[in-house]
């Protein structure tokens, strides 16, 4: 099974890290509510140090560095837990949704120094912030290798996204879109796929012109979907909304690190990934953000149009020696088989919508409830 893929070696398992980012409802009228910072003190006194987002109406948890998805997991629904406790001390909701379902005109910005000159800069980008994702990081030996996993990921981010999208209705209305966060979020000027990284040399220059153009205030402003950090071992893999399930969410992270496993390990045999044209890429970003897993998916190999569903599985078994070494594949394709039968968030959302016809109803369908999460 190892030699499957050239290199992934005997107990090898990479450290991972997720976070989840929520939005602060309220509970009649479903809209976002500007009370970060009432929800982080009401967690402090649970003993939960909460990291403030760019709108006052988010919040922010995050794993501890774990190499047991099942650890990830629990470690998940505790948090979860513990900081839709802490909003209902406060007596708002939490909900996990890439955008919030109805929503008044902008966010307030959360406030902070770095976070004012994001507004000034940035306006109305700013100030329509309110998006939630999901955010999951895999230790990688070294920087060269973090350049060659964002390069071999970068094909495979739109099916990626199409599995998480869960962000379907907004504004008191269906988009038309799976993940209409994905689409708000390509507004970015760093947003969006990474650039195909040709060496250590050429990132370092992306990000200088970058910095230097005002593109992003500092190198913490690049949001690729997929990136190398500036200062660990590891990559972020952040392609993805919000999950609505706890359970949703550890299927993802499981995915992203067999991603990275197999990258390496097929780095290790020498064999390059290739330059995807950015033209057909972005047409797969597209269908992924518009159909979810309801409809197509774009094969950036062929350019041809394929079932949404069979190109998922196509990325399984991709990665599925790395998942069976990790102990990981049977738990995974039951997760996938229920999102087949039950469909991922964004198809939710839209049954919801569709019996009730508001926004309010999929934000209190949207309600995290850890005793809910199978």
């Amino acid at each position: 099974m190892i030699a499957h893929i050239g290199g992934l070696r005997d107990r090898e398992v990479p450290t991972i890290g997720v976070e989840e980012e929520f939005v602060l409802v309220d509970r009649v009228s479903g809209h976002p509510v500007g009370r970060n910072r009432d929800v982080a003190e009401a967690a402090a006194r649970r003993g939960l140090e909460l990291d403030l987002e760019l709108t006052s109406c988010q919040v922010e948890i995050a794993t501890p560095t774990l190499t047991s998805i099942d650890d990830v997991g629990g470690h998940l629904r505790r948090l979860r837990g513990l900081l839709s406790a802490s909003a209902d001390d406060v007596a708002i909701d939490l909900i996990a949704a890439g955008v919030p379902p109805t929503v008044p005109d902008s966010f307030p910005i959360t406030d902070g120094d770095r976070y004012r000159r994001i507004a000034e800069r940035f306006g109305m980008l700013a100030h329509e912030q309110g998006i939630s994702g999901c955010h999951v990081h895999v230790g990688v030996p070294d920087q060269t290798t973090a350049l060659g996993v964002c390069n071999w990921l970068r094909p495979w981010l739109p099916i990626l996204l199409a599995l998480s999208a869960n962000s379907a209705i907004h504004r008191d209305a269906d988009t038309g879109y799976a993940s209409w966060r994905s689409v708000l979020w390509s507004r970015w000027p760093a947003g969006g796929p990474p650039p195909y990284l040709r060496s250590v040399e050429h990132l370092a220059e992306i990000r200088r012109t970058l910095v230097d153009t005002g593109a992003v205030l500092d190198e913490h402003m690049i949001y690729w979907d997929v990136r190398p950090s500036d200062h660990l071992p590891t990559i972020e893999i952040r392609v993805g909304d919000v999950q609505g399930r706890a359970a949703e969410t550890q299927t993802l992270a499981s995915l992203a690190r067999a991603a990275v496993m197999t990258a390496t390990a097929e780095l290790r045999a020498d064999r390059v990934p290739d330059d995807v044209d950015p033209t057909v890429l972005s047409a797969a970003y597209w269908r992924a953000a518009h159909d979810g897993l309801s409809g197509s998916a774009v094969d950036v190999v062929t350019g041809r149009l394929v079932e949404a569903q069979d190109h998922l599985h196509t990325f399984v078994d991709r990665v599925s020696h790395a998942l069976d070494h990790l102990g990981e594949l049977l738990e995974v394709e039951r997760s996938l088989h229920r999102s087949g039968s039950e469909g991922n968030g964004a198809i939710r959302q839209r049954a919801v919508f569709d019996a009730e016809g508001s926004g309010r109803a999929v934000a209190a369908a949207a309600r995290v409830d850890v005793a809910d999460d199978g």
